[in-house]
């Protein structure tokens, strides 16, 4: 495995222990403000702070160059990915909540990953090698574990299914944006964030809930600007390198992260199902770090415009240039076999 891959599961780890940190941060807060005004609020924090990481870096003239802008085809996928994602499947999730149990809705939650793995494969033809299938199955089991309450009311209704529906949202979502994932992510997350946001923040004052004092808001909004908005620009930088299914296998390992600051935060001691799913959750992502994929394969011709640098063995157009930069350029057809993740320069079918 090169540098590049091993740097993306870095990174959708570094994504899945922010996000999982937002949960039992999150629960100092809701003492303090309701559940809308609270998800508005996180998802506002998140393109507010990306829009002032955004001015930080046009003031000192920073990276400008270095990441491809959107550009109007992109919209749509984002569009979308707003629509499925920041708006679809919370709300279908908030109505579901009212009529599934608690020990349900924490397991059924899991499927997230798995519904984005099915998307990606049979709807985008994302390659999935045998030894990534076990790692996702791995993972996911793991996320089960850690989600079961043994003690809580169980039982499945059309709750559970609008439950499970949100996640099939939410993975459509992840592909949608694994689809613009080569544009700037700082500017992908940031009109989520605002936009997911506004609508959420617009249906909390339809529905008269009661916004929190300042000092609870300030404290959504950086919290917000972490657990979602730091924690998706690197989700969307591991999919540049790993592609939407293996991203979203080691992003499940956000419930583990979210148990390790409880117990550090509320003192709550982890239950016995951490002890199964640690483990299956470290060799998971020693499977996704071990894997080897090497093939014949031939690149088409193409024309885009991403974030990279000249000694990658296919950005060779312009001689040496060490720094990260962007602009259109063209790849002329070639033919080679080497190691490869279903990267952006690597998203071509498999017949095997």
């Amino acid at each position: 495995m090169n540098r590049t891959h091993i740097s993306s599961i870095i990174q959708a780890l570094i994504a899945a222990l922010l996000f999982g940190a937002s949960a039992p941060l999150a629960k100092l807060l809701l003492g303090e403000v309701e559940p809308i005004p609270l998800a508005a609020f996180l998802y506002l924090g998140s393109g507010m702070g990306l829009l002032g990481v955004k001015l930080f870096m046009r003031i000192n003239k920073q990276g400008l160059n270095s990441e491809a802008q959107i550009k109007k085809p992109d919209y749509l996928w984002l569009a979308g990915a707003i629509i499925a994602g920041g708006i679809a499947a919370p709300i279908t999730l908030l109505f579901s909540l009212q009529h599934t149990p608690a020990a349900t809705a924490s397991l059924l939650l899991s499927f997230e990953g798995v519904a984005t793995t099915l998307i990606a494969f049979f709807a985008f033809n994302e390659s999935i090698s045998r030894r990534a299938w076990w790692a996702i199955a791995l993972i996911t089991l793991a996320s089960i574990f850690l989600s079961v309450n043994l003690n809580a009311e169980w039982g499945f209704s059309l709750g559970a299914l609008g439950i499970i529906a949100a996640c099939v949202l939410w993975g459509i979502d992840n592909n949608f944006t694994r689809n613009i994932s080569a544009k700037d992510p700082i500017t992908i997350v940031a009109i989520k964030g605002l936009g997911a946001g506004s609508f959420s923040l617009g249906m909390a004052l339809v529905l008269g809930n009661k916004l929190p004092a300042w000092e609870v808001v300030l404290g959504a909004l950086v919290l917000g600007s972490l657990s979602y908005g730091a924690s998706i620009v690197l989700f969307i930088h591991a999919m540049r390198g790993i592609g939407a299914a293996r991203t979203s296998a080691l992003f499940s390992s956000a419930p583990l992260a979210g148990m390790i600051l409880s117990f550090l935060v509320f003192r709550e001691f982890p239950s016995w199902m951490f002890v199964i799913a640690f483990p299956l959750m470290v060799a998971g992502a020693l499977f996704l770090v071990s894997e080897e994929h090497e093939h014949y394969h031939v690149h088409e011709m193409t024309i885009h415009e991403h974030a990279h640098v000249h000694d990658d063995g296919h950005h060779e157009h312009e001689g040496d240039c060490a720094q990260k930069h962007s602009h259109i350029h063209k790849h002329d057809k070639l033919a080679h076999a080497h190691h490869h993740m279903p990267d952006l320069h690597h998203r071509h079918t498999h017949s095997t």
